[in-house]
């Protein structure tokens, strides 16, 4: 049984998103998280918040549905807020709504623009571990998903990069390269250093360069978010976001591919059914979420910076041998159980799967019903990782933790 404890005394004016909600409310929900395994497991795997809507976002969807504003989507109210955000944020004056289109959401968007600029067969280079849909996703698409691993420190490592463009471009007139910035399942924010180094690579090999930048509002404190079309060298290159991560919106389908100045030309050739696909309510409640949601925002930032540090505590307390990789953004920590001896099967390819357990998310979901994602999922260098969702309550993650604690010890 959860422990319900109340949250931390602040004086911030928005409350901790993360602590508004009962497990015994979560439990009502029929998303995803909450469905796919049974009442006695927590759910800590698929990426998912344990929040209410922002009040502005609920505000906007109440007003639609009390209006029946349920038509179709039209004008360029969604890319204004997402550039008037970049400024207020970032600092960056962003992509004018001329060069950005609307897409389902990020992936289905990765897959259109990939198609803009490469040829069945063509490499697509990912920087793995990462997100498994990139593998799936791009591979059932008919291109080549080819690896460059990241650095023993899991940041980008620039001169495994090169090699990988080299190696792509020896065989292939196009080849692109798909980052994850920030980075999933790391939780790595790139730094603008290393985003600069990207983009001269890109370029002196001809390479493609499409951001997934969906985590991008969820940066902790300690870290920076640099937009990569924000960086010289990137003008050809595209980048897909959307509100769904930082507002959690997964359910209310919109996203927008961001053109640099010299990809304009590209984008233009994207299918026109392609922005058939948002929903109109999507794209008000994304709409208002950069418009109105950093209040709740910024709050949510607070509780998850909270929970980053009670989960440091938490595995040094109850998981011996587990190494944690304290994430610089997201809600996603990437745990190293490798030292727990619990062997993987082998790999048979990266797949996305997201009922595909093995090693130590198999073992913690049997013995100790906590649901993780596994991290073999996630490509080369994922064999005996799990990835744990703590955008939840800390009376959740403190049950979790010692529930994995207890399933280590009687191992």
């Amino acid at each position: 049984m959860v422990r319900e404890t109340r949250p931390p005394a602040g004086d911030k004016a928005m409350p901790n998103p993360l602590e508004e909600l009962t497990l015994e409310q979560l439990r009502q929900r029929t998303s995803m998280k909450w469905r796919r395994y049974g009442p006695d497991v927590l759910p800590l795997w698929v990426a998912e918040m344990d929040v209410r809507l922002a009040p502005a976002v609920a505000a906007s969807l109440h007003r639609a549905v009390d209006i029946g504003d349920t038509g179709y989507p039209v004008g360029t109210e969604y890319p204004e807020a997402l550039q008037a955000f970049a400024k207020r944020r970032w600092g960056w004056d962003g992509v004018p709504a001329d060069r950005a289109a609307s897409v389902p959401d990020v992936m289905i968007g990765i897959v259109q623009v990939l198609r803009l600029v490469t040829d069945p067969g063509d490499p697509v280079i990912v920087n793995s571990p990462v997100y498994p849909p990139f593998y799936a996703f791009v591979g059932h698409d008919s291109r080549q998903v080819m690896e460059a691993p990241l650095g023993s420190d899991l940041r980008l490592d620039l001169n495994t990069l090169e090699a990988a463009f080299q190696r792509a471009r020896a065989g292939s007139r196009r080849v692109a390269y798909l980052i994850s910035n920030p980075h999933n399942p790391t939780g790595v924010v790139h730094s603008r250093e290393e985003l600069v180094g990207v983009a001269a690579l890109a370029r002196k090999y001809g390479v493609r360069v499409v951001s997934d930048e969906i985590h991008a509002p969820l940066v902790l404190a300690g870290a920076t978010f640099t937009p990569y079309l924000s960086v010289p060298g990137a003008e050809d290159a595209f980048a897909l976001t959307s509100a769904s991560k930082g507002w959690n919106l997964a359910g209310l389908k919109a996203a927008l591919a961001l053109a640099g100045p010299d990809a304009a030309g590209d984008l233009a050739r994207l299918p026109e059914e392609v922005s058939h696909g948002p929903s109109h309510l999507g794209v008000i409640a994304h709409t208002a979420a950069l418009r109105g949601g950093e209040e709740w925002l910024d709050a949510l930032l607070a509780g998850l910076e909270s929970n980053r540090a009670l989960l440091a505590e938490l595995v040094a307390e109850h998981l011996p041998g587990v190494r944690l990789h304290i994430p610089e953004g997201t809600y996603l920590a990437w745990l190293d159980c490798r030292a727990l001896g619990i062997s993987s099967p082998p790999a048979s390819g990266p797949r996305f799967v997201v009922s595909d357990l093995a090693g130590p998310a198999k073992m913690f979901l049997e013995k100790a019903r906590v649901a993780l994602s596994s991290g073999h999922v996630f490509g080369s260098g994922g064999e005996g990782f799990v990835r744990l969702n703590f955008a939840t309550s800390q009376a959740i993650l403190t049950e979790a933790v010692g529930r994995m604690g207890a399933a280590i010890r009687q191992a």
